[in-house]
């Protein structure tokens, strides 16, 4: 169950920022972006205010278009979003190879739609990481509907910080949520840390693929899309996210895009020439409908001011993810299973 309606949206707009604070939140944002003259080294530095503030304008929009699981998946023909999306999911507890009543670490949890899942699929208790109250709230209250409650809970903090003993969990996982990290290393090794010996760390990681050139500006363009329009300090290549967990101590198993040779590209569901009932709010026509509607609720004073530049970023973002899908120059789906050795000198 995940909010609806156009009033659970316009109540939700901005999160924990109060109502009157939102646009200038938008402003302050949008100003740590390459489109607004900002660097990459001051979103590296403030990226827990930047990802905060992003999150909190946009968490509402993810739930209204996506339901609680605010990821991108491989696609097989005649599956639907939300089919392929559950299948993802499924996929990540099986290479983790979880068993009933392990202790497990999502890192990164959004509102938990995957924590959800993966528990109720595995019957194991899974622990969410995220650094923003408003996610965390929504978390709590769907878990009570969901009925896991009790074996599921929330924990606020800062994945570069964990506030846990080293050999905390038997198993830890990340869905598309550790690239908001500034430094790939510093984050691995957090995990590395509470992870206990002998057990596995999985992750799918949003990436430049080796297509990517640095040198060309259509390229360039499509990652500063990406950046601002998901609250990304910068995109790391499938390389630098193996190097940084070989460097944080971990044996990598195996790692492959699976975007590559997925019948139905991920990106689909945002294409403009795409239709489909089933994910109607993420098509043009769903977003179009949606853009109007948030214009209409902050003209009638049912939405903060602010709410249409959130809009707007989160369209440059559609478009960035797009073309850096059909250029094959940036992938949401790049998967790694690494295990912890059982010593150091292992």
């Amino acid at each position: 169950m995940s909010k609806a309606g156009a009033l659970d949206l316009a109540s939700g707009l901005g999160g924990k920022i109060d109502k009157s604070d939102v646009l200038s939140s938008v402003e302050k944002y949008e100003k740590y972006h390459v489109y607004y003259g900002g660097a990459e080294e001051e979103r590296k530095a403030n990226y827990s205010d930047m990802v905060n503030k992003y999150y909190d304008l946009v968490t509402s929009f993810y739930e209204f278009g996506w339901g609680e699981s605010f990821h991108f998946a491989p696609r097989f023909k005649g599956e639907s979003l939300r089919e392929s999306i559950k299948r993802h999911e499924h996929f990540l507890a099986l290479q983790l190879g979880l068993k009933p009543g392990q202790k497990v670490l999502d890192v990164g949890c959004g509102i938990g739609g995957p924590l959800r899942e993966i528990a109720r699929f595995s019957s194991t208790s899974v622990t969410g990481l995220n650094n923003n109250e408003y996610q965390i709230s929504r978390g709590k209250e769907l878990n009570r509907i969901a009925g896991v409650d009790r074996t599921c809970d929330f924990v606020k903090a800062d994945f570069m910080k964990m506030p846990f003993p080293d050999n905390s969990f038997d198993a830890v996982y990340a869905i598309e949520a550790t690239c908001h990290a500034p430094d790939a290393y510093g984050c691995y090794s957090e995990i590395y840390r509470v992870l206990k010996p002998g057990q596995c760390f999985a992750a799918y990681e949003w990436c430049m693929t080796d297509a990517f050139n640095p040198h060309n500006q259509e390229h360039k363009k499509i990652k500063a899309e990406i950046e601002i329009g998901d609250g990304l300090p910068d995109i790391r290549s499938t390389e630098q996210c193996i190097d940084a967990l070989k460097k944080a101590g971990f044996e990598v198993i195996w790692s492959k895009d699976l975007a590559a040779g997925s019948p139905v590209p991920w990106y689909l569901p945002l294409d403009t020439t795409h239709f489909s009932l089933n994910s109607f709010r993420l098509t043009a026509v769903g977003r179009f409908f949606t853009k109007n509607m948030v214009k209409a609720l902050e003209y009638l004073g049912l939405a903060p001011k602010g709410s249409q530049r959130v809009q707007d970023f989160l369209e440059k973002a559609a478009q960035g993810l797009v073309e850096g899908g059909r250029k094959e120059i940036f992938t949401p789906l790049f998967f790694f299973s690494a295990r912890k050795p059982h010593s150091e000198s292992q």
